[in-house]
């Protein structure tokens, strides 16, 4: 009898731990955010939300009174009245006093919320299927941020970690204390880039230019996602912020600046066929594996493979020209402007030696560091 109650009290207080955990972790109210921006839509959030339970508890008090001291067992009759003006003026005043009580407050934060002016930063956002590029305008600067969950989690070939679909290679690194503005554009489909602690959600619309900014008061990392339903893999477009102070920016850029240095001298030696191979597998991975799959198959229908097809096995100056420049018409997307030299020639020599293609030619990083090159006209432009 005793171990029963005792394993009846231990069940309990285990039910009642995970029902307050679970309590805790669930949630379906906004975030206050790390902003001054994002707290004011908070407050004001709120402000709307209280304002609308108490109209509800008088629209359905009142409704539920007169339902119980007006039903027809105590007698109550019906009462036929018509153009009762001072009812016609409260209903229409009150509601209008409510309204102009939650424009006022709406009003200053959406007018806080558009003025983007005297930005100390300006980072260029563009939509890519699927991934995002950040330009840091004025610090000659700028990367491809891509999933980093990896494709076995994803194809439930292994454990979803914490981060799952919502962790990248690169973290957009920004500054506190500092107004940046974001400059928001699209390569190809409507993405809205969005992130709930900063309070900023927005659409990036190909050949439009949309602005948005924050300042962020605390160092931390800070995720969103894509908020548009982009296409296929729509879900597979995180945002990782990563906010610091102003002195390790400073050093971050420095750092960041050096690595694209050594990015760029790193086509102009020579590399083996086996770091073209490992590399390029990382590369293909990252940036090809989602429509082609890691193993080459493709999708049938949807997305050619790689494996034993023409153009991975064929004249390699074709090979190139469709990594390089995609395909009009089709999902194939231009590489040139998204990968480095280096990483364009070890993929390229990855699918032309993987999966049992196995030319054993490689393409080096000079070489297409040349085809990469502006022609005259560009130059001069």
């Amino acid at each position: 009898m005793v171990r029963i109650t005792t394993i009846t009290i231990g069940s309990g207080l285990g039910l009642a731990l995970f029902a307050a955990s679970a309590q805790a972790e669930w949630t379906v109210n906004l975030t206050p955010g790390v902003t001054d921006v994002s707290r004011s839509v908070f407050d004001l959030h709120m402000t709307i939300f209280w304002i609308c339970v108490a109209i509800a508890l008088v629209v359905f008090g009142v409704m539920f009174w007169s339902i119980f001291h007006h039903r027809k067992s105590r007698g109550a009759e019906a009462h036929n009245f018509h153009e009762n003006t001072v009812v016609e003026v409260i209903w229409t005043i009150i509601p209008l006093l409510i309204l102009v009580g939650m424009a006022v407050p709406a009003t200053a934060t959406l007018v806080k919320m558009y003025d983007s002016s005297e930005a100390e930063l300006d980072v260029q956002i563009t939509g890519f299927q699927w991934k995002w590029r950040y330009d840091y305008l004025d610090h000659n600067l700028d990367f491809f941020s891509n999933l980093s969950t990896p494709r076995e989690q994803i194809s439930n070939e292994a454990d979803k970690q914490e981060h799952y679909l919502l962790e990248v290679d690169r973290h957009l690194v920004l500054p506190v204390d500092t107004k940046i503005r974001f400059l928001l554009t699209s390569n190809d489909v409507i993405h809205s880039w969005w992130v709930p602690a900063l309070a900023v959600k927005k659409d990036a619309i190909p050949g439009f230019i949309n602005e948005a900014w924050t300042v962020i008061d605390e160092p931390g990392i800070y995720r969103g996602q894509c908020a548009e339903l982009c296409g296929q893999d729509h879900g597979f477009m995180p945002i990782v912020i990563e906010a610091v102070s102003r002195d390790d920016f400073q050093q971050w850029l420095a750092d960041a600046r050096a690595d694209k240095q050594r990015v760029t001298a790193a086509a102009e030696r020579t590399w083996t066929l086996d770091e073209l191979m490992q590399q390029g597998e990382q590369v293909y991975l990252r940036a090809c594996a989602a429509c082609h799959l890691p193993t080459g198959e493709g999708v049938p229908g949807a997305f050619p493979a790689l494996k034993g097809s023409a153009i991975a096995t064929g004249e390699v100056a074709a090979h190139i020209d469709i990594v390089l420049n995609g395909k009009s018409g089709t999902a194939m997307q231009a590489f040139r402007d998204q990968l480095s030299a280096s990483e364009l020639a070890a993929v390229i020599t990855y699918e032309r030696n993987a999966w049992g293609n196995s030319l054993g030619e490689a393409v080096s990083p000079a070489q297409i560091s040349r085809l990469l090159e502006p022609t005259t006209g560009e130059a001069e432009q």
